[in-house]
């Protein structure tokens, strides 16, 4: 479990396809201890590690992650990245699992002083989860939703995460993943 406040911003130093999979090769943060088998949320996605070297790790994004990531359709230059939540942590943003529901699509971006704000669009079968105020994660960065449109939705970025996060980078017509609120989830179920 995750929070969507991002710890690091690495990158991608190589990917290579086999057998189906996609193998990520990223740069590993200073100060980080990293073993094989934690699990590190990689722009919102939970991704197990299963090689570790002195300055970067690897990671594999099976067949059913590439279908539900914006991964399959670019590979970006540098990721987000978030360690696991503990026990004894301090809950900031909100409870993230890393399972991607869907990959959005930014619209507009429309800057507001030192900050921006995206227009996002998601599938039409997410709209129930999708509620002015709510929770959301894009790119695994917990988000306040500000205004709900038929098929998008818009948050606002302070200078702060535009400067710490890859959303900064992100131009009109780029892909994200994006994570619904587990509790509304449950709710709406």
């Amino acid at each position: 479990m995750f929070t969507g406040i991002i710890s690091s911003v690495a990158k991608i130093e190589k990917s290579e396809h086999k057998n189906g999979s996609l193998f990520f090769t990223i740069e590993k943060p200073k100060n980080w201890q990293i073993k094989i088998g934690d699990s590190i949320a990689t722009n919102g996605i939970c991704l197990t590690v299963i090689k570790v070297n002195q300055k970067n790790y690897v990671v594999e994004l099976m067949p059913e992650t590439l279908s539900k990531t914006s991964f399959s359709k670019i590979i970006p230059s540098k990721v987000n990245l978030e360690r696991p939540l503990k026990l004894n942590d301090k809950v900031d943003g909100h409870f993230v699992l890393g399972h991607i529901d869907a990959v959005g699509k930014i619209v507009k971006i429309t800057k507001q002083g030192k900050s921006n704000l995206y227009q996002i669009s998601f599938p039409k079968i997410f709209a129930k989860l999708v509620v002015t105020k709510g929770s959301i994660t894009v790119d695994g960065i917990s988000l306040t939703i500000v205004k709900v449109f038929k098929n998008d939705f818009t948050v606002a970025l302070m200078d702060y995460t535009l400067k710490h996060t890859t959303l900064g980078q992100k131009k009109n017509n780029d892909y994200v993943n994006l994570e619904f609120d587990i509790l509304a989830k449950y709710f709406v179920k």
